[in-house]
């Protein structure tokens, strides 16, 4: 079964996020636990979180189907000291406000060299903030966001992230979340059905289908191997509508959380829909979403 949602408002607090994924006909949904753009949050009382839970236990969400995502100031691979300590407290924050929730993931960019480091130097500090913070915490698994390798930015090459799983100590709990923008931006041809075929082979032989946890449905504003991050509307890019047609009826990507990082919040609803009317559809079935 496919669980296909969208990165969903928090605005009011936490327990809006199952109102606003339910009202868009979300089976599955992402959220920020805190501010996106603060090393630290304000904290999440009790009640806040078991109204979330409640929430989420009557709308069908269950923490499987629920993807949260880190702020945006931390980079686990830093190669300067005061920000690397920054990031690894706030990334354990982050950690420690999902279990407050009662989920079980939390998706996060690896991280940059920043120019400074090399990649294995990077990708090993990355590595090592990971295990500190699985140390320190319980239950949550950290899944690595596959990204375009705009910058200096890692994640881009499937290898990058098969590097930093090698080195986790608790296999357990580390994971992989593919964004499908960032994906082909990358330089992997998901376009093409001989493209497809490969990427996802070379996925399975470098990574292994059994770290994926979940994945970014997003179009692509640029080209192939652009290395840029660009998100574009579902089939009005350079993927195109055939790509999602043919994710939709692979079952490789059944039960784990599909989430929309889509430009234009309004249209989520009609995506979602135009998604789930693929499946099972030899051919693309209706129109396509319009901005």
């Amino acid at each position: 079964m496919k669980y296909i949602g969208a990165h969903v408002s928090v605005s009011g607090g936490v327990s809006s996020a199952p109102l606003n994924a339910n009202a868009i006909g979300a089976k599955a949904f992402a959220l920020f636990t805190g501010n996106p753009s603060r090393w630290v949050s304000k904290k999440i009382t009790e009640d806040e979180a078991e109204l979330f839970k409640k929430r989420c236990e009557e709308f069908g969400y269950n923490p499987d189907v629920i993807l949260p995502h880190d702020n945006f100031l931390i980079n686990l691979g830093s190669p300067d000291s005061k920000k690397l300590e920054m990031s690894r407290n706030s990334f354990l924050d982050e950690i420690n406000r999902c279990s407050l929730l009662g989920l079980k993931m939390l998706n996060f960019h690896p991280g940059s060299h920043l120019n400074v480091l090399s990649e294995e130097e990077c990708l090993n500090r990355i590595a090592e903030s990971i295990n500190m913070s699985l140390e320190a915490s319980q239950g949550v698994t950290a899944v690595i966001e596959t990204t375009a390798g705009q910058g200096s930015n890692l994640g881009w090459d499937f290898a990058h992230v098969a590097h930093i799983i090698d080195k986790v100590e608790d296999k357990e709990r580390i994971g992989v979340c593919v964004d499908t923008c960032h994906t082909y931006s990358a330089g992997y041809d998901l376009k093409t059905e001989a493209g497809y075929n490969k990427t996802w082979n070379n996925f399975e032989a470098t990574i292994g289908f059994k770290y994926l946890r979940g994945m970014h449905l997003n179009d692509d504003k640029r080209a192939l191997g652009s290395r840029i991050d660009r998100h574009e509307l579902i089939g009005r890019g350079t993927l195109g509508p055939e790509f999602f047609h043919r994710l939709m009826n692979d079952p490789r990507f059944d039960n784990i959380p599909l989430i929309l990082e889509t430009p234009d919040e309004s249209l989520w609803e009609k995506e979602i829909a135009w998604l789930y009317a693929q499946i099972g559809e030899k051919d693309i079935k209706g129109e396509l979403p319009e901005g």
